[in-house]
């Protein structure tokens, strides 16, 4: 694929990650059970159903309006920090792309940044606190390395889903500093960030609509 993305493949991201927090509810309960509330897999399946059914039902002609409908049904479907955080994601999302019908990778690449500030402008993370901070972060920065070499935008997003797992797999040592997690102090080190492990599905997904 040309380094020109249409809206039909990022509806069709949605409809992915949609389906892959769906299919992996339960591994994010679980992962959540260990340092938080026990409900980020319930919440991020609930919210991003919601989300692609507002899709769905409203057919957004642009990307700022695709990802406007995804930021607020999540702000308003999904409960403790997920909802804010992603909800944010998808807002800065949207408001960076602008009314367009098509996007070029480093367009989206530069999106993307701008929804991990209102993440971070949100909740203060940083690079090691132990949240989807330690995925998304790495992610952008392998997306933006592989589009300075001249790279593709599917040999891009595949670079950032990589980046993003590896990030995810590094928060299991990490002792967290932000949120419920945090309570734990020492106790939460040995654990996946379930955060992180949604934002690694994120990418995940993104990757395979670019590449489909």
């Amino acid at each position: 694929m040309s380094n020109t993305i249409p809206l039909t493949v990022l509806v069709d991201w949605l409809h992915r990650f949609r389906d892959a927090v769906v299919a992996q509810r339960d591994w994010l309960t679980e992962l959540d059970s260990a340092i938080g509330d026990a409900d980020h897999g319930a919440n991020m399946a609930r919210g991003m159903t919601a989300a692609v059914e507002k899709v769905d039902q409203t057919a957004p002609a642009t990307a700022d309006e695709l990802f406007k409908a995804v930021g607020m049904t999540l702000v308003s479907t999904v409960g403790g920090a997920s909802g804010p955080l992603y909800g944010t994601f998808f807002l800065r999302l949207g408001t960076s792309l602008g009314a367009v019908t098509e996007v070029t990778a480093d367009a989206l690449a530069a999106g993307l940044r701008a929804g991990l500030d209102g993440i971070v402008a949100r909740g203060k993370a940083e690079a090691g606190d132990k949240t989807l901070f330690d995925a998304i972060s790495p992610a952008l920065q392998a997306m933006d390395a592989a589009l300075a070499e001249g790279a593709s935008a599917g040999t891009a997003a595949r670079a950032a889903a990589s980046a993003a797992a590896d990030g995810r797999d590094a928060t299991t040592d990490l002792v967290a500093r932000k949120g419920r997690a945090s309570y734990l102090g020492e106790r939460s080190a040995g654990h996946v960030d379930p955060g992180s492990a949604s934002a690694t599905l994120l990418f995940e997904a993104l990757a395979a609509a670019v590449a489909a």
